[in-house]
């Protein structure tokens, strides 16, 4: 599997374009991978993660046609990961070539927005498909299976567990520590790549809920090798950082890098 990190920041972008902490004024500064801009990745260029208000500019930046997208993963419904309305500009007359539908795949509240948005559309641009945690389904030559996430307690966010190719993802965001049915789930299986949320620096305490911090990374990834459920040649890359964190792209992989954890950025391209 090829797959694009379009963005990996967390909902503000780093920097936030309203902030002048010194965090901020740092990245602007410095520029290059310091600049992200909110979370999503495509995989094998058909296959797409959450769609923000970002995504646009993020395809015009990466040279990405948006238009070969066959199935949009939503996590949950937060504004940075899932703005349906931009998705209007996919419909016939106002993009042309395309001859195959998206497929909008989420919860319960994903369907609903998406349909408030976009349900006049149904048909050959654009259709709908209500995920179930643990319900495995085919998109296209892939197999994806949502797992509970420990997000938002008012909706059923979730994360997914792709199948290719022979090859395994676990797109691990937005999150905070594995619910237990999700933790029994993973139990037994392979992952050659995890993207896991890393939100926030390391405190010395465990972040249990909503996101991860740096320190919820290690014990996964401590839990990931003693339970062989990432096998030797897989790799944790990590993601969806806070300019709260204060921390630059060279922080983060100074931190990681003697676990072998490694740090995303915007246009990272990798294979698992």
């Amino acid at each position: 599997m090829k797959i694009h990190f379009l963005g990996t920041a967390a909902s503000e972008g780093f920097p936030n374009v309203f902030c002048s902490c010194e965090a901020c004024l740092t990245a602007r500064k410095l520029g290059g991978k310091n600049i992200r801009t909110r979370a999503s990745v495509i995989v094998d260029d058909t296959l797409k993660f959450d769609y923000s208000a970002d995504s646009q500019m993020q395809a015009l930046r990466d040279g990405i046609d948006l238009g070969r997208i066959e199935h949009l993963l939503v996590t949950h419904t937060h504004y940075d990961h899932f703005y349906p309305g931009d998705l209007t500009s996919r419909i016939e007359g106002f993009a042309h070539g395309i001859e195959h539908p998206l497929w909008i795949h989420g919860n319960d509240l994903v369907m609903y927005h998406a349909r408030q948005a976009l349900g006049k559309f149904e048909g050959d641009r654009v259709r709908f498909n209500r995920m179930k945690p643990f319900q495995r389904i085919a998109a296209g030559s892939a197999w994806v299976t949502p797992l509970h996430a420990d997000h938002d307690p008012m909706e059923t966010c979730l994360l997914y567990f792709v199948e290719k190719d022979g090859k395994t993802l676990l797109y691990g965001n937005d999150t905070g520590w594995f619910p237990e049915d999700t933790w029994a789930w993973l139990k037994g299986k392979k992952i050659d790549m995890a993207i896991l949320d890393c939100t926030h620096e390391k405190t010395g305490i465990k972040q249990k809920n909503y996101h991860m911090n740096a320190d919820t990374i290690l014990e996964v990834h401590d839990i990931f090798v003693k339970e062989q459920i990432l096998g030797e040649a897989g790799r944790i890359y990590v993601t969806h950082f806070t300019h709260n964190s204060t921390l630059m792209h060279e922080d983060w992989e100074s931190m990681f890098e003697p676990y072998g954890i490694c740090v995303a950025y915007d246009g990272l391209t990798v294979h698992c």
